[in-house]
Order: structure tokens, then C-alpha cells, then sequence
């Protein structure tokens, strides 16, 4: 994989597409048994309708977990049944955190369209959320291995909401001081937050098509790094994206204060007094850019997500797996950790 910080553009790869032409009926064929408000307002979510039913004119996200699943129980030698069933569920789990995380951040939009508490209200935004999560659980316990794959899943929840609890309670600590956020626990939260499910993602086929123990661990250690990789080359992308690319203002996490991996390392040299002050005003947000990257909050990123990625490989390559999932699978995270540094 090649190592986060490169110029040069990283393309999606059509492993991508293949995995979610793979998934959607199965998806569509499991979101077709809920409730059809609540159906509607999952199909929404996912981006295949508007508001009201009508078909939507694009799919909504890239399904990189979905893509995880499948290629995961690939690699593993899993049946392709069991990829696609663990795929489904990844899928509705990941989109059930995403319409609660909309809400407890109060994020008004979700790829560029109101998200569905906006669009449909709170308490349904909530209601369709448990349902997708319902859903994936049956989706799972209605498969051979199901017992062990729920299990799995509900572990990798456990830590989600482990690191949630954690990412709300550290926007109320200071910016410096003996309460300060320190780098170690936002890896932690962050593998915890993102990791937890990423892995999941990459193992839940294998431990549904019956693999070694070993394989599926390996496969969940690799997800649990690229998760914390993809949360610290996210932050960077948050404080020095090309808006054009990203879809997010430039500095815009800066601007809403967040305590990201960059930020948390500057406030540990001595530019800390200067660099709270500027976050705490808001009101320069490119001032407060320019003080981390002297400070070298952005190279310490960078270099911590590349450990995260030594990690991946050192997981990927302590079992034997089939050559040419691994190949895709490969190609999937360096899209995932590269994306438009």
C-alpha cells in the first residue's frame, strides 16, 4: 500500500462497483421487508429515493464496508453467500450509526442532501435507525455461523458506542491543562469509533463462511488499523482538504472546534497557549492552520497513520489468503487512506 501524503490522484477501484452490484439486491430484498415508511425513509438513507418514494438519480455512498465484507470473506476462502449476508449487515449497522450520529452531532446534511432527521424528523430518523439495526441482526442470525457472527457484530457495536461516548465527552475537556484530550485517547476513540466496524466489516464473512479463528482475527486487526488510519488522514483532509474534492469547507473542522489528531499533538508543544486561544475564538481558522503545521501536527498525523498502515499489512500478510481477493483487498485500503491528500 502506498503510504498517505503522495500528490498523486488515487481513483476509485472497480472492485468497488463490482462488490456493490454484488450486494444491492440482497441489501434492497432485505430494506424491502421493514415497515414501507420506514423502508422509505432506509431507501433514502442509502440514497436510492427521495423524499415521498420517488427513485433517486444517483446511490448514495461508495459502500466501502460492504466492499470490505465481501472481499474479506474472499480472501478468507468464504462462500460468496456468506460475503454478501455479512456485507447486508455491515451495511444497514453502518447506515443505522449514521442516521444517529447525524443527530447527536446535529448534522443538518449527509452527501449533500438534508439528512433524514431533517427530512423526515427526529424521533422517525431514530425509529428507522433501530430498525436498520434490527434488521441487520436477523440478517445474520438467519445464516449458518449466524450465532458467531452476531456475536461479532454486536463486540464491534460495543466498541462503537464506546468511542461515540468518548468523541461526545471530548468536546467538553479543555484545550490544555492536566484535562486535556491526549493523543493516546483519540487513538483509542478512534479505533474504538471507526475501526471497530471497519473491522467487523472485514472479518464477519469469514466468521460466517466458517474460517480459522486465526484468519478472522487478522482480518479484524487489519480493519481495526485502517480505521484508525482513515480517522487521522480524515482530520487532515478536515484542516488542508481541497474543498473541491472533499465536499467539506476548508478548515471547516477547525472552524467547529474539533479536537482532531493534528490538533491534539500541536497543543502538546509550546505553541499551545497561542494555539487554544486561537481555537477557542474561532475567528482566524487559518491562522490556527498554519500554527499546527509549525508545530508539526500534520506530519505527526501523517506518520501516525502510516504506522496504522504497517499494522494493516503486518496483519494481512501473518495468514494465508487467496491471492487475488487479497490483491483487491489491498487496493480497496490504499484507496481508503489515500483518497485526495
Amino acid at each position: 500500500m502506498t503510504a498517505p501524503g503522495s500528490t498523486a490522484p488515487v481513483l476509485a477501484p472497480p472492485v468497488l462497483d463490482r462488490c456493490r452490484a454484488l450486494v444491492r439486491p440482497a441489501l434492497a430484498e432485505a430494506v424491502g421487508r421493514l415497515h414501507p415508511w420506514v423502508g422509505e425513509m432506509a431507501a433514502y438513507a442509502f440514497g436510492w429515493c427521495e423524499v415521498g418514494g420517488a427513485p433517486a438519480p444517483a446511490s448514495g455512498g461508495k459502500g466501502v464496508r460492504q466492499a470490505l465484507a465481501v472481499l474479506g470473506a474472499e480472501a478468507a476462502g468464504a462462500p460468496e453467500r456468506a460475503g454478501v449476508a455479512a456485507a447486508v449487515a455491515v451495511e444497514l449497522v453502518h447506515t443505522f450509526s449514521l442516521l444517529h450520529d447525524d443527530i447527536m452531532d446535529g448534522d443538518a446534511a449527509r452527501r449533500r442532501r438534508p439528512a433524514v432527521w431533517k427530512a423526515y424528523g427526529t424521533g422517525p430518523a431514530v425509529l428507522a435507525g433501530d430498525a436498520l439495526f434490527a434488521l441487520a441482526v436477523e440478517t445474520l442470525a438467519a445464516r449458518p455461523g449466524g450465532t458467531a457472527a452476531v456475536r461479532a457484530l454486536s463486540a464491534a457495536l460495543g466498541d462503537l458506542v464506546r468511542g461515540q461516548a468518548d468523541d461526545l465527552l471530548f468536546a467538553a475537556r479543555p484545550w490544555t491543562g492536566p484535562e486535556q484530550v491526549r493523543p493516546d485517547e483519540y487513538r483509542a476513540m478512534a479505533e474504538h469509533k471507526t475501526g471497530a466496524l471497519l473491522g467487523c466489516a472485514a472479518a464477519l464473512g469469514s466468521v460466517l463462511g466458517g474460517a480459522a479463528a486465526g484468519t478472522s482475527a487478522a482480518l479484524d486487526r487489519a480493519g481495526r488499523h485502517l480505521g484508525v488510519a482513515f480517522q487521522i488522514v480524515d482530520d487532515v483532509l478536515g484542516v488542508w482538504g481541497d474543498p473541491a474534492v472533499t465536499g467539506k469547507p476548508v478548515h471547516g473542522d477547525l472552524r467547529e472546534r474539533k479536537k482532531t489528531f493534528p490538533v491534539l499533538v500541536a497543543l502538546r508543544t509550546p505553541v499551545a497557549p497561542r494555539l487554544a486561544a486561537l481555537l477557542e475564538s474561532g475567528t482566524d481558522p487559518a491562522a490556527a492552520a498554519a500554527l499546527i503545521e509549525e508545530a508539526g501536527g500534520r506530519s505527526a498525523a501523517l506518520a501516525e497513520a502510516r504506522r496504522h498502515l504497517t499494522a494493516v499489512e503486518a496483519a494481512l500478510t501473518a495468514v494465508p489468503l487467496e491471492a487475488g481477493a487479497a490483491a483487491d483487498l489491498r487496493s480497496l485500503l490504499d484507496f481508503l487512506v489515500r483518497r485526495d491528500l
